[in-house]
């Protein structure tokens, strides 16, 4: 179940997994769909049907599994999902929907659900369709692989990893009407990272009872807020997609928007959510460090998103930042094209603690210290705009060398 660290509102389960919520098994292997031996094919699988919600790419190329699962939460349920790396199964016509669609009847079949209760997702190279006898055989194998505990949870996030190097996982827990609700989520993205939903692929599990209307608003608003703040190389995927489901096993009193403890789940929920964001962003392709972005003082807090999104997105920033070069100007230049109203007069700026521009006049800062600071690993960038009262914060990582060699080689 891992420890516990308290939160004002919830508190965090370390090295709590997917399979830590009750309800929830997992597992994965390797298919032959990479190249390495790294596992490419794994599932989740709820005891019974869960109410489930969804948020997808807003690519007009959108992967045939997304038109699967789509189909399958129309409902509002889904009790399982299963997952391939090493092969998006994108722009392949139709004969990758009905790929997308015989991984979802052989899902079906081997782990005992319905075939409308079965979510589909894939991720990997674009254009390629997928080895189906290898899929097939790796979906028929996989039943002896799920299971509850921390190996199996590890195997199913092993299993949806593409360039990423490291594993993205959270867990909390909440108390909902003296009940005890877990909520928790696992993630893949390295590149291809800007998204407008959700980002590459995701999936959450909670033993709340929810209802999927709630379970859909909330899912959108902490994706407003998490996955859609972060950016990598400014380009969105055609696969991306984040799927939640709750099993309801924690037996509390239907959360709604209305209930007492709705802000601490909500809080919970979006925590987790954050934490995996934040974590695609620290492990972009080639990345050295993590770099935040905070905009205060905007007109609005959609006109501060439209900012930090611009200033964490922008090349000149992201190279400074590999650099270490405190080159105020880009951050300031990046502002000022966001499309955002601005008063080019009250600008400031800082990097860390240390102020470089106040209403919109340079500081003399220490370049020594500056330097410091930017070569940690995690590097923070304020801009406060004197304009309003609006503010958001997002997440990112610098341009690098390695980035240009993995995406050079990608196929290969």
């Amino acid at each position: 179940m891992g420890t516990k660290v308290e939160h004002q509102a919830f508190t965090v389960v370390e090295n709590g997994t997917i399979v830590t919520p009750g309800g929830f098994s997992a597992g994965g292997l390797h298919c032959g769909l990479k190249k390495t031996s790294r596992n490419d094919i794994g599932a989740i699988r709820c005891d019974i049907p869960a109410t489930a919600a969804a948020v997808y790419t807003t690519n007009v190329f959108q992967a045939a599994p997304l038109k699967v699962t789509r189909e399958s939460l129309s409902n509002g349920r889904l009790q399982a999902v299963i997952v391939n790396s090493g092969n998006a199964n994108a722009c392949t016509g139709q004969q990758g929907e009905e790929d997308a669609y015989a991984m979802r009847a052989a899902a079906a079949r081997e782990l005992g659900v319905a075939e409308e209760d079965v979510a589909v997702a894939s991720t990997g190279v674009i254009g390629e369709l997928l080895k189906m006898d290898a899929v097939l055989s790796g979906i028929k194998a996989l039943p002896e692989q799920l299971g509850k505990e921390t190996n199996e949870a590890e195997q199913f996030s092993q299993a949806i990893l593409t360039t990423d190097l490291v594993k993205k996982e959270a867990c909390v827990s909440v108390i909902v009407g003296g009940k005890t609700v877990t909520i928790a989520g696992a993630a893949k993205g390295s590149g291809m990272i800007h998204p407008n939903m959700a980002t590459m692929l995701a999936f959450m599990t909670s033993d709340a009872v929810i209802g999927a209307e709630a379970l859909q608003r909330l899912l959108r608003q902490a994706t407003n807020h998490t996955f859609n703040m972060i950016t990598v190389d400014g380009d969105t995927s055609t696969n991306d997609m984040l799927v939640a489901m709750s099993s309801g096993y924690a037996g509390n009193e239907e959360l709604t928007m209305d209930h007492p403890d709705w802000e601490a789940f909500a809080a919970g929920f979006t925590y987790v959510c954050q934490v995996l964001a934040k974590a695609i962003a620290r492990d972009g392709e080639g990345a050295t460090k993590l770099v935040e972005v905070e905009v205060t003082g905007a007109v609005s807090d959609e006109s501060a998103q439209a900012i930090a999104k611009t200033v964490i997105g922008s090349s000149l920033v992201k190279s400074a930042m590999f650099g270490a070069d405190a080159n105020w100007g880009r951050i300031i230049a990046a502002v000022g094209r966001a499309g955002q109203p601005v008063n080019p007069d009250t600008v400031d700026i800082r990097l860390g603690d240390i102020s470089v521009l106040a209403q919109s006049r340079p500081v003399v800062f220490d370049e020594e210290a500056a330097l410091a600071y930017l070569q940690t690993d995690t590097v923070r960038i304020v801009v406060d705009l004197h304009h309003g009262e609006g503010n958001a914060v997002a997440w990112g990582c610098d341009l690098t060398y390695d980035y240009v060699r993995i995406n050079a080689a990608y196929r290969t």
